[in-house]
């Protein structure tokens, strides 16, 4: 089953709805206004397959972020062996963990803008986990039990601010700066060998198999659940494959007009046109002075 958060301007500005992706349509699910509101009923996934409510073309569809306002969103840093090789570093004995903001969240299509502050936007493109019931302590080999599906997301990073200092979250956490969709898929039709891949202009970025994985879903789930509890509509970011901007030589950075998409095979595409953002000074340390083509580089 495939479900998602549809934007429904004929139910006014904001308004959305929980649906289910059926082969030539989305189906709303009534009574719920979102994806996250829906995992948090008991016995959801019946409720979603019994759904029988308003009928919306899948193309030109206006999906939201598949959960828009989860309660976390957690990410996990130097998880495929690929990217954290290419990174130059070694293999992690625990996961090195993250968070977000349900703010940075935007949804599969929109548009990524550009901030004037940072030159260096890079792509990651993550396999997440979707929550399903409220999770606390739970052990690796229950875990599966707790995970509702799987979504994509594009961990958008702002690399100049992420390695300002040895914190990462001031290149992560900026608004509407992380597409995640376009839909979650249930367990079952998710291959665990998948393909994820990221795309620029059509220029093949990352290529990697979800197989990779360091930490499985399940030990994370297992993990953080022993540290704080985890939530219906909870989303975990899992890590990138290799392919990064940074690591490549020289680096590569996304440029104003430029469309960037990633995909999980069985999830489907995040589509995402960068766009510069409009003459706003780039808020730069003391001393610090851009380059005088720093501007039209990105398009600013």
């Amino acid at each position: 089953m495939k479900l998602a958060t549809l934007r429904t301007p004929g139910l006014g500005t904001g308004r959305t709805v929980a649906v289910r992706q059926d082969e030539d349509a989305y189906v709303e699910v009534t009574g719920y206004a979102d994806l996250g509101t829906l995992l948090a009923v008991p016995g959801w996934q019946e409720i979603a397959a019994k759904a029988d409510g308003a009928r919306h073309p899948i193309e030109g569809a206006d999906l939201a972020p598949v959960v828009p306002t989860p309660s976390k969103v957690l990410c996990v840093g130097l998880n495929y062996a690929s990217h954290i090789k290419e990174m130059g570093r070694d293999l992690p004995a625990y996961p090195t963990l993250f968070a977000k903001f349900a703010e940075t969240l935007t949804g599969p299509y929109d548009e990524i803008e550009l901030p004037a502050a940072d030159h260096a936007i890079d792509w990651e493109a993550e396999l997440v986990v979707v929550i399903g019931k409220q999770a606390r302590r739970v052990p690796e080999a229950e875990a599966g039990e707790y995970i509702a599906g799987y979504t994509a997301a594009n961990d958008i990073s702002m690399r100049s601010y992420q390695f300002r200092t040895k914190e990462w979250l001031q290149g992560k956490m900026w608004e509407r700066s992380t597409p995640v969709g376009p839909v979650m898929v249930t367990p079952e039709e998710l291959d665990r060998d998948a393909a994820i891949t990221t795309d620029v202009d059509g220029n093949r970025m990352q290529m990697g198999s979800i197989g990779d994985l360091v930490f499985t879903p399940e030990h994370l789930v297992s993990y953080i659940s022993e540290i704080i509890t985890l939530n219906p509509g909870d989303l975990i970011l899992t890590g990138t494959t290799g392919g990064v901007g940074r690591a490549r030589t020289p680096e590569v950075y996304l440029t104003d007009g430029q469309t960037v998409t990633v995909s999980v095979e069985g999830i489907g595409e995040l589509r995402n046109v960068a766009r510069a953002q409009a003459e706003l000074p780039a808020v730069l340390p003391a001393g610090v002075v851009l380059p005088e083509n720093a501007a039209a580089d990105t398009g600013a």
